[in-house]
């Protein structure tokens, strides 16, 4: 039994037997309240999804009710808020009283900003304080409670028609128009710059995702890269200690001098994206794909290599290069990744070419059009509410 399953059996149950009733107005085609609950309002990875799609929606087809847990809030908070219809400060609240208050709100649709996330709130949605209630963004996956009905993803990560697929999920499905992210950088003025190659003579690679994705799996596909790319070099996130010289005795182990990796500290958000301009080609992680900072990345003009897996979170990297009209470098199979990223870093031009359009063909798409996707999102409430209406 997958862990979200076991969580929601040990936890969730007790609360299942406790009647649920609701006097919303069951009106199909009418103003929904929608009500987003979160710990991460603030300086976060979140607002950069969060901000384009509070600052789109159509407030004449939803009321935004907003409750944060973020006990430390900030500047960002502060933009948030004045985005949202209503907004509470909830840190202080505990499950019970927030339920109460989202019911006194009568709430129509409630969304799992966090689900297993830190400081997520999954016995809150266990309660039920909404009719419907639905998971987003946190990752694409499920939250195993069977008192959150409704997941959105997109047909990328989720292909339409995919039984095997759909059956993970305690969820339903409900696949958005074109993508689960929408994306803005907030630090949006920092330009790609030239490509690292052409004055360090040589192919830096980079990943700087969160080190829990780096796998010895994930190693192995990496060294066939570097092997077949002389001279090339490796930069990751990976603070001071222990892991540094237990990665490095892992590619040595593979046959690759570890004199090629450079580790990086953790950065704050502004010299992070500065780092991709040291970096030619990120490659992907397996069988956890990098999801912000791959679009960090794409943003800051760096390509993405990756392949496409079996899970959601295993197809991220197409999803996202797919939006970008270059779901080629989105391989097939592993063997495939190898050959894409080497055949990549040995062709210059292309990494020139992809450096100085890589930018405009994000702001041009679906990953950076705040609108079209509140639309779509604002459809998919729509969706959910008629179900549960024709369920109730």
């Amino acid at each position: 039994m997958p862990p979200s399953r076991r969580f929601a059996k040990h936890f969730e149950t007790p609360y299942l037997a406790r009647e649920a009733v609701y006097p919303n107005d069951r009106s199909p085609a009418r103003r929904l309240r929608v009500g987003y609950v979160s710990p991460d309002f603030r300086n976060h990875c979140q607002a950069l999804f969060m901000r384009p799609l509070l600052k789109s929606h159509d407030h004449e087809a939803v009321k935004v009710y907003c409750y944060s847990s973020a006990s430390t809030p900030d500047n960002v908070t502060q933009e948030l808020k004045g985005y949202a219809d209503i907004w509470r400060d909830v840190h202080k609240l505990d499950d019970d009283e927030l339920a109460a208050q989202i019911r006194e709100d009568r709430i129509d649709i409630l969304v799992d900003l966090t689900m297993h996330m830190s400081t997520a709130r999954p016995l809150l949605f266990a309660r039920r304080p909404a009719p419907v209630q639905v998971a987003w963004l946190a990752y694409p996956g499920t939250t195993g409670l069977s008192s959150i009905g409704y997941r959105f993803t997109d047909s990328w990560l989720d292909p339409l028609g995919d039984t095997a697929a759909d059956a993970r999920y305690s969820e339903k499905s409900i696949r958005l128009a074109d993508t689960f992210w929408c994306y803005e950088p907030l630090n949006g003025d920092i330009e790609p710059g030239p490509l690292p190659a052409d004055s360090a003579g040589h192919i830096t690679f980079g990943c700087l995702n969160n080190p829990c994705k780096l796998t010895d799996h994930t190693f192995g596909l990496w060294a066939e890269v570097l092997r077949a790319v002389p001279d090339s070099r490796l930069k990751l996130l990976l603070g001071h200690g222990g892991a540094r010289e237990a990665v490095r005795g892992k590619f040595a182990a593979l046959g690759i001098d570890p004199a090629r990796l450079d580790f990086l500290e953790y950065q704050q958000r502004e010299q992070y994206l500065r780092t991709y301009c040291e970096i030619d080609l990120v490659l992907d992680t397996f069988p956890y794909n990098g999801h912000t900072t791959s679009l960090d990345a794409l943003w800051m003009g760096v390509p993405v290599a990756t392949a496409i897996g079996k899970t959601p979170a295993a197809r991220a990297g197409y999803s996202l290069l797919s939006n970008l009209g270059l779901s080629e470098l989105a391989a097939a199979n592993e063997q495939g990744f190898i050959e894409t990223a080497v055949a990549l870093s040995l062709n210059r031009p292309r990494l020139r070419e992809l450096r100085a359009e890589l930018r405009q063909r994000m702001r041009d798409s679906a990953l950076m059009d705040g609108a079209r996707f509140a639309r779509a999102i604002e459809h998919g409430f729509v969706t959910a509410w008629k179900d549960w209406l024709a369920t109730a």
